[in-house]
């Protein structure tokens, strides 16, 4: 891996793409592959953090459209998340690297409680650490908590994985026509609703200067090319 212009990032990981090739639930094979990737990365000297979201488990949004009450259904979701978060620590463990998980919901008997400068400590000590529970507020989404979390550690960087290698006009899986942009504004993003996060985390990220960087995460070896800046991707920053 080439010299990155990145000390500390955040790392933004969708339950869904904990699935691989199922429809629910977590995948072995999957789950190390990027837990693989990001080990690549604290290797060549990067501090990780990682917010997973998870969507493969239960979505609130699913249960409030059952009728669910929405922050029964949210605080669902964020305990789902706990699940995926110490998936991905053991999968980094066997990867070679120290990881931690930290909630934003206590429960000191799987893991830690959030704390910034518990969560600092272990980076400076070279682990990956792995934010569970979203903000641990619900009608907040894991999109939001990666944009909170990327501005309280101090990060470079917020790199979200997605299903698609960069941010489109439309979903190039319905519109043929869709157009892929290389970079984008804040304001683009929030004008053109392209829906890359929601609006909350985009103008967080925005006041607290982070750009954020799409790519495909279900692409083996894109997490290392984006670091390297040989991937494809899309930049969100300042100025388009």
């Amino acid at each position: 891996m080439t010299s990155v212009p990145y000390k500390r990032i955040l790392l933004k990981v969708s339950g869904e793409a904990l699935m691989g090739a199922q429809s629910y639930g977590i995948e072995n094979d999957t789950v190390s592959r990027i837990a693989s990737e990001i080990a690549q990365a604290v290797k060549s000297g990067i501090e990780v953090c990682v917010v997973i979201g998870g969507g493969n488990i239960f979505r609130g949004v699913a249960g409030v459209a059952q009728g669910m009450d929405r922050g029964v259904a949210d605080y669902m979701g964020m305990l789902a998340t706990v699940m995926n978060a110490l998936a991905l620590q053991q999968a980094l463990e066997a990867s070679g690297v120290s990881a931690r998980t930290l909630s934003a919901i206590p429960m000191p008997t799987v893991c830690e409680p959030f704390a910034l400068q518990r969560a600092l400590r272990h980076l400076q000590k070279g682990r990956v650490v792995v934010f569970a529970a979203g903000t641990g507020n619900p009608y907040f989404t894991t999109d939001t908590a990666a944009a909170l979390r990327a501005a309280e550690m101090g990060c470079d960087a917020l790199l979200k994985g997605t299903n698609v290698d960069g941010v489109y006009s439309a979903d190039p899986k319905r519109d043929p026509d869709a157009i892929r942009y290389d970079r984008l504004s804040y304001m683009d993003v929030l004008s053109k609703d392209l829906k890359v996060m929601d609006a909350a985390a985009i103008t967080l990220a925005r006041d607290s200067r982070i750009p954020i960087i799409v790519f495909s995460i279900q692409t083996a070896g894109a997490l290392v090319e984006t670091l390297d800046g040989s991937g494809k991707f899309t930049i969100v920053a300042e100025n388009a």
